[in-house]
């Protein structure tokens, strides 16, 4: 009784919101479908879509049959050929529906129009009466990447009635491509989750997406060594040739110049006009594109002035993460007649080329990567800026963790005005159910706001949970085993855990640097035997453990549901790294580990004299001295001489900007996560503090800067500087003022380096730092990293 008058309330309230009162609802419950005569094998497929959908949300099952002469009917009818491609018109006539599809594609997304306006619940299904739209995509290319293979956490455990499932999903939001990866890429050659080969799925999906008219591309990385070399060439041709022959349908193919792969443009492009000629003996219209990822600047100069010859072959340009320019940069450079394609990387939180900004590094090192991470606004906003200078995308995804953003960019595709709450609203009304239609949407939004600045001060982050409670509380068995249900809950609750122990391990750690300050008073020894289990207590004494239980759960629920393998032993997932964060869900939010490895130093018998000094050179770590400055480059509140530059809003990508993100997870393996869910293949880093945990980027030419002002003009400064980050490899310079070297071009090295500051830097009072790297680099274009810097007086 209470979840009747509950879902009862919630669909007044939805169809207030909406617009729609109630009364003014069409009743479908005994509509006919009325089926086009002639009806071609994708039109049949489409109106499949429509009675199979509304079944599984209704137990109704639509028949199909003449046009009713008093009861209702949903009509699906062809419109003239001259109105836009894909395009339909859906307008409600007396106890009529009318889906009018400008073509086969148009007829499909007429009704995935109308699936997304129905007002369905068990044994009852409306449509407001006022319904009338009439709309063309503006964007013809809408689609996603969809690799079955062991790299993207779930989809290697997919079978093929999940395949359809899902493409079904997208094309009712109006995708029109699917992008296929091949067996054999920069992945793993088999998986335990595979429930068929590679190649058998492939073609499996190829068909699919055939039987719903829809697009078929192959992201096709050239993997070989040495393309210069005839053999090799010859090897591809048959390779490729092979997969090519056994697809039902191939529409285009795009090749990447990185990541992987790695080819010289000559080489590249010579070998891709060979494979179109070969693509074209069985998909005699298909098309090729090229993607220069990954190129260095010499390499990415020399592809340019390629395509500047307008080699007939190429279809058109992709742009994709690591290209070292800007998208508006690569469509000044390339010639008008070649259409420029979007490939963004909707998929990965950090280190990608749409990382979340200022995101805290406690939720980037539990979280990782690859976490469920629906970002409506931010994608709409990469979207806006960034789409006029394309024909449309083709995402770039690794899982169904981005599931949220596929969405968004489909309807944006389609309408890129549409209102992002409206978008979610539908997606929450489609996916989850009628009563969830504002709740869920708004919970989709606080999920993104979760990950907005310092996660100690976002005080919304246990709001959101309670609000997902109240949902997961009043939803009914059936929807608790939806998997999008699912994956918001794991998500709240993740956030909420990580937030809980992030403020009581910052606490704990204060507690203890507060016993280790003691030590002059108490002794040495004393001080680091009252310190160290109040340390501890993350483990001993852990907080919100109901939370952590609901966590663990909700990752056996995903697994069951959608394939989601969130951890590595459990669930065999293929690594910590790519998605399994459960490994990660206890992972220290303090220098719990590195004070622990100091401890263990200064128990050695160095002295008390000297016990002491080191105690106070850990509890003064931050302290710059007098005079002096201290910034913490990885904290958003604690870098107040960072120059940050545009920011995110006009520079999702950071090209031109200062970014904040997680260093590398890897750098020493001695001091693993124990228990349940342990690392495997990640270590924790006892070379340092917490604050090396995160760091400021610039990537590819773009200096990382920072500015001094109020300094003494007749001091003598110096500065000591930690260097971390993914690339350990990149070496990196330092200058001052732009003109006086401070250091040359120098390795990392996990410690604080220092170095003298010219005296005419800093006699104005003022100072600008700039750090540089090599200008050779190529791939991600990551190394100008920065940890930790003090500017000392000396």
């Amino acid at each position: 009784m209470k979840r009747t008058a509950t879902l009862a309330i919630s669909a007044l309230l939805c169809a207030a919101i909406c617009g729609q009162a109630a009364a003014k609802d069409l009743d479908l419950t005994n509509a006919v479908v009325v089926v086009p005569a002639n009806a071609s094998r994708q039109e049949r497929k489409a109106i499949q879509v429509l009675v199979e959908e509304v079944e599984k949300r209704t137990q109704i099952r639509l028949p199909e049959g003449a046009a009713p002469a008093n009861g209702a009917g949903i009509v699906i009818e062809r419109g003239t050929a001259a109105a836009p491609a894909e395009g339909y018109r859906i307008a409600v006539e007396g106890k009529l529906v009318r889906v009018t599809g400008n073509d086969a594609r148009g007829i499909l997304f007429g009704i995935g129009h109308l699936l997304r306006s129905l007002r369905m619940t068990k044994l009852a299904i409306s449509v407001p009466e006022d319904l009338r739209v009439t709309t063309a995509p503006k964007f013809a290319m809408r689609g996603h990447q969809l690799g079955y293979r062991p790299k993207p956490n779930s989809y290697d455990g997919w079978t093929l009635p999940m395949w359809e499932q899902y493409i079904r999903d997208l094309a009712i939001f109006g995708t029109n491509a699917i992008e296929l990866i091949p067996p054999r890429s920069d992945d793993a050659a088999d998986s335990p989750h595979f429930p068929l080969s590679q190649i058998d799925t492939m073609i499996g999906m190829s068909r699919i997406c055939d039987d719903y008219g829809l697009d078929v591309w192959i992201w096709y990385p050239a993997m070989d060594k040495d393309y210069s070399d005839p053999k090799t060439v010859e090897f591809a041709l048959k390779e490729w040739g092979g997969v090519f022959s056994k697809l039902p349908r191939v529409d285009a193919v795009m090749v990447p110049g990185g990541d992987p792969g790695h080819t010289q443009p000559k080489y590249l492009m010579a070998l891709l006009e060979k494979q179109t000629a070969n693509l074209r003996r069985y998909h005699p219209k298909a098309t090729m594109w090229v993607a220069p990822q990954s190129f260095s600047r010499d390499w990415l100069n020399e592809f340019l002035e390629i395509v500047k010859t307008e080699p007939a072959w190429l279809q058109g340009i992709v742009y994709g993460p690591q290209t070292r320019i800007s998208l508006p940069q690569l469509r000044a450079a390339i010639p008008k007649k070649y259409p420029l394609r979007h490939y963004p990387d909707i998929t990965h939180s950090r280190h990608s080329q749409f990382p979340v900004p200022n995101w805290d590094t406690a939720f980037a090192l539990t979280e990782g990567r690859e976490i469920i991470n629906p970002r409506p606004l931010q994608m709409a906003s990469i979207f806006r800026l960034l789409q006029p200078y394309t024909v449309g995308a083709i995402t770039y995804s690794e899982g169904c963790n981005d599931d949220v953003n596929k969405f968004l960019w489909s309807a944006l595709g389609w309408n890129p005005d549409a209102d992002v709450t409206s978008i979610l609203r539908e997606y929450s009304r489609y996916f989850i159910g009628e009563a969830y239609t504002d709740t869920f949407a708004q919970g989709l939004l606080a999920l993104e706001r979760n990950w907005t600045g310092s996660a100690i001060a976002n005080q919304g982050i246990e709001v959101t949970l309670q609000q997902f409670q109240s949902m997961e509380h009043e939803a009914n068995p059936q929807e608790r085993l939806n998997w999008r249900f699912q994956q918001a809950l794991y998500r709240a609750y993740y956030d909420a855990y990580t937030r809980s122990r992030l403020i009581y391990e910052t606490a704990l750690e204060e507690q203890a640097m507060a016993r280790l300050r003691d030590g002059v008073r108490l002794g040495g020894l004393v001080a680091l035997q009252q310190a160290e289990p109040i340390l501890d207590r993350a483990v001993t004494e852990p907080v919100s453990q109901d939370w952590r239980a609901r966590v663990l759960e909700l990752g056996e629920a995903l697994f069951q549901s959608i394939r989601m393998q969130l951890s590595v032993e459990k669930y065999q997932g293929q690594a910590v790294g790519r998605g399994a964060n459960l490994n990660t869900l206890d992972f220290p939010l303090n220098s719990r580990l590195w004070l622990k490895e100091r401890f263990q130093e200064l128990r050695q018998p160095i002295g008390e004299t000297e016990r002491v000094k080191r105690i106070a050179a850990i509890t003064g770590w931050k302290n710059p001295g007098p005079g002096g400055f201290y910034d913490d480059l990885g904290k958003i509140d604690q870098q107040p001489h960072l120059v940050r530059g545009k920011g995110f809003p006009e520079d999702p990508s950071f090209m031109e900007s200062s970014h904040i993100t997680s260093a590398n997870e890897s750098y020493d393996s001695r001091n693993p996560i124990k228990g349940d869910f342990a690392l495997v293949g990640v270590g924790l880093q006892p070379a340092g503090p917490f604050s090396w945990w995160d760091i400021a980027e610039t990537l590819y030419d773009a200096p990382l800067e920072m500015r001094y002002e109020g300094l003494d003009p007749a001091a003598q400064y110096k500065v000591r500087v930690v260097y971390v980050g993914g690339a350990m490899d990149a070496k990196i310079q330092l200058q001052a003022d732009g003109r006086f070297e401070v250091h040359p071009l120098i390795a990392k090295a996990l410690q604080p380096m220092e170095f003298e500051i010219p005296h005419e830097a800093t006699a104005d009072g003022a100072l600008l730092l700039s750090w540089r790297q090599a200008a050779d680099n190529r791939g991600a274009g990551r190394g100008c990293q920065v940890a930790e810097i003090w500017l000392l007086r000396k």
